[in-house]
Order: structure tokens, then sequence, then C-alpha cells
């Protein structure tokens, strides 16, 4: 089975990829968001002539075969063009078994616990807080993240003594029996993110994700040896060697590699793997409700090392607009702090007809 088509459908912040093969299986998958149409240029000018007429069932020889053809340009977009590529024949692999994709890599269908993420800075404590309780009033929530510092902020903070002052507001607001974990966004040197690091720890925050900047491991591994809560990072790698690294200096706590970035499932389960072997945890970074969340959850109701919950954003259409009207129907329904990875074939989603029909629409196709 070959494949005989790479389709793309892209505006500004999404870019969904359809691959079909020479017997007419389709299947569905996407690039990470923002800057999606340059991406999109990338799969069809960097990727696609390389895996056009290839075996479509093995996606793992595939993604190294790009990644070596086009060896002169490492980095994010060309990462970001195969996991495009890769998500969608998992997808097209999972319809033809009629397996869901998280069965296809050795999990079973069923419940991930969640964590509320918070994505923004520009909010005040008090407000947060306040958003925190009515959330987990409603949907059960039982841990949530929030932001401290200011993103690559060189130890100045969003505005004079906001961390200092939403990390108790949070942890008072919502008591004791809830897990609170913070975002650094690289915001800190390694004397302030130590001092930041003992504060939380004295409020009972369990994570503290990217602390220093996050391509300085030797800094950030300074962090994780001083303090006792989990250090955790790994969202921007996209490279595997600095993964093998990251993971042998033990810079983190816990791995957050995220799928879309990463390239695709394929790597992610390969790093997922790397950290497996270290002992290390695998808590990947899902920060929208795009595909990113849903290629997330079939990956932790699977591997054995996963974490204790899936990154689960709370930021609605204010925030996000181009998450409107994605999907015929939601995959990401919240009950009692959890979500649901159903035994649908392949991920289980439908991309909504109108969506696609106002997006960019692009075609890649092989001739025997």
């Amino acid at each position: 089975m070959l494949i005989a088509k790479i389709e793309t459908y892209t505006n500004e912040f999404v870019c969904f990829v359809r691959v079909t093969s020479d017997d007419g299986s389709v299947g569905w998958g996407q690039v990470a968001p923002y800057y999606a149409d340059i991406t999109a240029t990338v799969v069809h000018r960097m990727v696609a002539p390389h895996v056009l007429g290839l075996n479509a069932l093995d996606i793992d020889s595939l993604v190294d075969l790009v990644t070596e053809r086009e060896h002169k340009f490492p980095g994010s977009f060309l990462r970001r063009a195969i996991g495009g590529i890769d998500t969608a024949l998992w997808d097209m692999r999972g319809k033809l078994e009629g397996k869901s994709v998280c069965e296809l890599i050795g999990g079973t269908p069923g419940q991930v616990r969640a964590y509320a993420s918070s994505m923004k800075r520009d909010i005040t404590p008090a407000d947060e807080a306040a958003r925190f309780v009515a959330l987990r009033d409603q949907y059960g929530f039982d841990a949530f993240k929030f932001r401290v510092g200011a993103e690559c902020g060189h130890d100045i903070d969003e505005w004079p003594g906001r961390t200092e002052a939403i990390v108790p507001a949070v942890r008072s607001a919502l008591g004791e029996d809830v897990a609170l974990l913070v975002d650094g966004n690289s915001g800190f040197s390694v004397d302030r993110a130590i001092e930041v690091g003992h504060m939380l720890q004295d409020n009972g925050v369990s994570h503290f994700e990217e602390p220093c900047p996050y391509w300085e491991y030797q800094q950030t591994k300074a962090v994780t040896d001083a303090l006792s809560l989990d250090v955790t990072g790994g969202e921007q790698d996209c490279e595997l060697q600095n993964w093998q690294h990251m993971i042998d200096l033990r810079a983190v706590d816990i791995v957050q590699p995220d799928i879309c970035y990463l390239g695709g499932l394929t790597r992610t389960l390969r790093v997922a793997k790397m950290a497996e072997q270290a002992g290390i945890k695998c808590t990947p970074h899902a920060a929208n409700l795009s595909m990113v969340t849903l290629f997330t959850m079939h990956l932790l109701r699977a591997i054995p090392n996963a974490g204790k919950y899936l990154e689960f954003s709370i930021e609605g259409l204010d925030y996000y607009p181009w998450q409107d009207n994605l999907f015929v129907e939601s995959p990401f329904t919240v009950e009692q702090g959890k979500v649901t990875v159903t035994d649908a074939a392949g991920w289980g989603v439908e991309v909504q007809p109108q969506w696609l029909a106002a997006a960019t629409h692009q075609v890649s196709g092989w001739r025997a």
C-alpha cells in the first residue's frame, strides 16, 4: 500500500494533513499550530517528495528517510512537517485495522486524568485563583498549572511581585487536596529559579516546568539537583540527540515532549522509550485543543512511563480564536477531571467540513 496523495488544509494557525494511499485508504493528521501555513509549505516542498510512492505502513522508516534526505535542514519546521504526515499515517493504519491509535501502540481506550492548564500571565493572582475554583467545581479537575515569572524573562517578573503573590493565592483558594504545577517558560537564572523553587516547595507545588532557558541543560540540571519537587521540561526540543543528552544528564525529573513539535507520534515514542530506560516519567506538552491534545491522550494510555496527567488547556476562543469549529464532535469532554480515549478507529475524530472548505488547500500527488 503506497502513499499516493498528500493534502494540506491550512490557515495561519492550523494545518490538517490528509494522506491517501493507492488503494484509497485515508488518514488525517496535523502539524503543530502557529505559522502552520509555513509548515504546510515545508510539507509539500521537503517531505512529500521523499515519501510519495512509498509504503504507507512503514512509518518508522519514512520518518527517518525524510530526516536523512533533508539533513542540511534540521530544526523545528521540518520536524513539524514530518509530524503532520506521521500522525496521518497512524490514523490510516488504525482505520485499516479497526483499532484506535492507542491500541496500535500497546494501550487500551479509557480515561486519562487531566490537569487544567492556564496559558495566561496577564491575569491577577485573585482572578486566576477564582477561575481555577470555578473549573474545579464544574469539571472536577484536581490538578492545575499556572505561570510564574515572565517568558524568557531574565529574572524580571511579569510585574513586580506577581510570582510571590500567585503561588500562595492559588494554594489558599484550592486547598491542600489538589496538585499544583507551575511553568517558568525559561524565565529564570539558576539562582532565582532555586529561590522560587523553595517557595514553591513551601506551598506544596509538585511540578516546576522549564525554570531556566530550555536550551541550557546544565542550568536546568543545577535547579533539578537543588530541589525536591519535580523539575520538568523538553517541550521545545525536536532533535533526538538533544533528548538523549538531556536524559543522560538527568537535567529534568520528568520529560515533556510535544508530539507536534517533535515530529509526530513515532519520534515521541522513541523519546518516551529513552526516558523509560532511564526511569523517568513522560508528561507531554499539549497546550491547546487542536489534535495535539488528542494525540497525547492516546500516547498516555499506552506508554508504561506515562506521567500522572494530561495537559489540558483551559483557554477558550478569547485566547485561541482559531480553536473554533475544528471538529464535527469534540473529543475533549471533561468529566470528573478526566477525558476519554474512545475505541473508535485511528484518532477517532472527524475534521469539520466547514473548516476545511474555508482553508487553503494544497495537494502533492504521486504517479507510478
